[in-house]
């Protein structure tokens, strides 16, 4: 459900805050108020574009913030799987800020993009304006609408049926590709042995790669390091070296030790010292012997890696990308040199997916006939509660010209006929603006029991009607505001009478500018309002009478109405 809506510096809105609630939330006022606002608020908030100038004071950003609340856990898991965060109280806080037309949009404090921001805005709100009466008029719609009245069930043969068009086309393409001229089939089989050849003769080895360019960069060092080691053992154990030194050493202070017996522990030290070195001097000798190689040897590496590298160039990356591709090339190849074979299995495949799919569709059909029927009826019945005393409404099953497609083989499209003795035609050919907006209303009433979505917002749901016909307008969204949030605009006292909340947007003028502002009423405001929108000018006593008198008859069918 919608909790608020604040707006801040935007077009003539300098800061405004809207608080809603359940049931049936209604804004009305004077032609030029800036009604639109509001709606236009919401869906800016949604990701809607916004104009360069958006901004009422040019200098600072525009604001638009709205707080949901969602009861459901599954919505509430829903978005946390989108990676945006949600608190076990189901508050959802959607900011947007425009800057020179340019939004940026946070929902719980994280930065998102518009694609995310409209995902979400489809879990916790419906707005439905001229735009979205106007694609009832594209059949294409009718399916989809179909679909999601229909359910589960649908919605499981739907799945397995696109299963099986996805099957049946994989095994026309491998079909198509095994059905090629014979002299096609001979190059690629030529080509597929040639490249096969070349890989299997390399003996690949898992790893292979990797010890070969140690080894090679060891080739390359191993120069370098002979030279640096040879000097080393040079330093060591050369004439005037550490080592002809340290020797001198032990024997120059041999003499005093034995002069001397606390000289003893300082001789055993020169003579370790001495040890040691002759130890380092031997292991650098080893070393160096393990740094010998053959030219034979660093040609074998190098070669053998050159040939590795030129792999890695025509078929993979790496060892295991080549061993893979080589497994391709092998089945492909077989397939090619017993073609009439493969292409015998794949055109048995092909009959046995074909007739899956066949059954799959025909599974869908019905299912779609029946919902279809259902819909349809209860469309009639929502209609005629519109005051459509006369209306035929069914919605008609045809099958696809094209045959099978992604979404089955049914054509759907609504019918309707709104006057007695004329034949049912499409939708597109029949309803005026208004008659659309009653279908829309009709439509959201009976999907309202399937439909999850808490809030729902209608824009000119009013166009074109009148008199009985607005009264049973408004007791239909009363009706539908028992099951769903419900907020719209209107210039129709009779809908106006039926607001659980019905707030005023009016333009003022302060410091010479104009804005708009917005407040909910009070119950003697309404009756006012009421009035203003029954007479349009002068408030009288016989006006306001009957402003009361429309306000208890809507109370007193609210209460009636289920």
């Amino acid at each position: 459900m919608l909790i608020s809506l604040s707006v801040n510096n935007l077009a003539l809105i300098e800061k405004e805050e809207v608080n809603f609630s359940e049931g049936l939330n209604v804004f009305s006022g004077e032609t030029g108020a800036g009604k639109s606002l509001v709606i236009g608020s919401v869906s800016l908030a949604l990701g809607g574009k916004a104009k360069a100038d958006i901004a009422r004071d040019p200098e600072k950003p525009a604001e638009v913030e709205l707080v949901f609340a969602l009861d459901r856990e599954e919505d509430r898991e829903r978005i946390r799987d989108l990676d945006v965060p949600v608190e076990d109280d189901g508050l959802i806080i959607i900011r947007r800020k425009f800057t020179g037309g340019r939004g940026t949009a946070k929902i719980n404090g994280v930065t998102v993009t518009g694609a995310l921001l409209r995902e979400i805005s489809g879990i916790l709100i419906d707005i439905h304006g001229q735009h979205e009466h106007q694609s009832l008029l594209y059949k294409k719609n009718h399916l989809l609408i179909l679909d999601r009245y229909a359910g589960k069930k649908t919605e499981k043969l739907l799945s397995l049926y696109r299963d099986r068009f996805h099957e049946v086309k994989d095994i026309r393409n491998e079909l198509e590709a095994v059905s090629t001229d014979e002299t096609e089939r001979l190059r690629e089989a030529d080509l597929l042995r040639y490249e096969v050849n070349e890989i299997e003769s390399a003996e690949l080895q898992e790893g292979e790669d990797e010890k070969l360019e140690e080894r090679f960069r060891f080739m390359n060092n191993a120069r370098k390091i002979t030279e640096a080691a040879g000097e080393t053992a040079q330093l060591i154990g050369g004439d005037e070296a550490a080592g002809e030194m340290i020797g001198r050493a032990v024997r120059t202070f041999s003499a005093a030790s034995e002069l001397d017996p606390g000289a003893s522990d300082l001789m055993q030290e020169i003579e370790e010292l001495d040890s040691l070195l002759s130890d380092v001097r031997r292991d650098l000798e080893a070393y160096m012997s393990g740094l010998e190689f053959s030219e034979e040897e660093y040609e074998q590496v190098t070669e053998r890696l050159n040939r590795i590298n030129e792999l890695k160039m025509k078929y993979g990356n790496s060892i295991s990308e080549i061993l893979e591709a080589l497994e391709e090339k092998r089945t492909r190849l077989e397939q090619l040199e017993n073609a009439d074979v493969y292409r015998a299995e794949l055109e048995g495949k092909l009959t046995e997916a074909e007739k899956k799919l066949k059954d799959a569709a025909s599974d869908l059909t019905v299912e779609r006939r029946k919902n279809a029927a259902e819909l349809g009826g209860r469309m009639k019945k929502a209609l005629i509660g519109l005051n459509f005393e006369t209306v035929q409404f069914e919605i008609a099953v045809r099958p696809l010209e094209s045959g099978y497609s992604e979404n089955g083989i049914d054509d759907i499209e609504f019918m309707i006929s709104t006057n007695p003795g004329e034949s049912l035609k499409a939708l597109k050919d029949v309803a005026s603006g208004g008659e659309l907006s009653r279908v829309m209303l009709a439509l959201k009433t009976v999907l309202a029991d399937t439909d999850h979505i808490d809030t729902l917002i209608f824009d000119e749901i009013d166009t074109g009607i009148s008199g009985r016909t607005a009264q049973k307008v408004s007791e239909s969204l009363a009706s539908l505001s028992k099951r769903h949030q419900v907020i719209l605009i209107t210039h129709l006292p009779q809908i106006a009478a039926m607001a659980d909340h019905h707030f005023l947007i009016k333009k003022r003028v302060e410091d010479g500018r104009t804005q708009t502002g917005i407040r909910e009423l009070e119950r003697n405001e309404i009756i006012d309002e009421l009035g203003r929108m029954l007479s349009g000018v002068e408030m009288t006593d016989a006006v306001r009478q009957n402003a009361e008198e429309m306000k208890q008859l809507a109370d007193k069918t609210k209460k009636q109405t289920s």
